[in-house]
C-alpha cells in the first residue's frame, strides 16, 4: 500500500452531536469527505491564530461591512479611513441593500497589525452594525517592483508598432 508523503493521518474523536453535525455539513456542503471539511476548517483556525499571535505577520483577506443611515455621511467616514490605510485596501465592492442597509466587502493585504488597526477604524464609524475580517496566510503576488522600476514604459515614451498592437 503506497501512501501519499504529503499527507498526514489524523485520528481524533469527537461527541456523538458534534460527529453528527459535521457529518450533516459535510453533506450539505457536497464535500467528497470529512478530510476536506476539516482541512479547511483548521487552515481558517490556522490564519486568525496568524493574524493574533504575530501582528507583523502579512495576511491578505477580505472585510466584510454591513452599515446603515446617512449613507453620505458614513460612507465619506468610510472612505477616509480607507484613505487612512490605503496600502492594506487593494480594492472595495458596494452595494445597496434593502432597508436603507449598504454591504461592502474590502480586499486587504498587509500586516496583521494594520489590517486590525483598519477593523477597529472602520467600526468606530457610527452607523457600521457588522464587520468582519477573514484572513489567509496565501498572498496576492506582488503587482509592482519594490524600487518602482516596473516594466512598463514611461509616460510619453515612444512605442514600436508591435507594442502598440499588443
Amino acid at each position: 500500500m503506497s501512501t501519499d508523503p504529503s499527507l498526514a493521518r489524523l485520528s481524533m474523536s469527537l461527541p456523538a452531536e458534534l460527529f453528527r453535525q459535521l457529518d450533516a455539513m459535510v453533506e450539505e456542503r457536497g464535500l467528497p469527505s470529512r478530510s476536506q471539511l476539516i482541512a479547511e476548517l483548521i487552515r481558517h483556525a490556522l490564519a486568525e491564530h496568524e493574524a493574533h499571535t504575530r501582528p507583523e505577520e502579512m495576511l491578505a483577506g477580505t472585510i466584510t461591512l454591513v452599515y446603515r443611515g446617512d449613507r453620505g455621511r458614513v460612507r465619506q467616514q468610510l472612505a477616509q479611513s480607507q484613505a487612512e490605510y490605503l496600502k492594506e485596501v487593494i480594492s472595495s465592492q458596494h452595494v445597496f441593500l434593502e432597508d436603507d442597509q449598504s454591504l461592502e466587502v474590502l480586499l486587504v493585504q498587509g500586516p496583521a497589525m494594520r489590517l486590525k488597526g483598519l477593523c477597529d477604524a472602520l467600526r468606530a464609524i457610527r452607523g457600521v452594525h457588522q464587520l468582519q475580517l477573514v484572513t489567509t496566510t496565501a498572498l496576492l503576488p506582488q503587482l509592482h517592483e519594490p524600487d518602482g522600476a516596473d516594466d512598463l514604459p514611461s509616460p510619453g515614451a515612444k512605442h514600436s508598432k508591435r507594442e502598440v498592437a499588443a
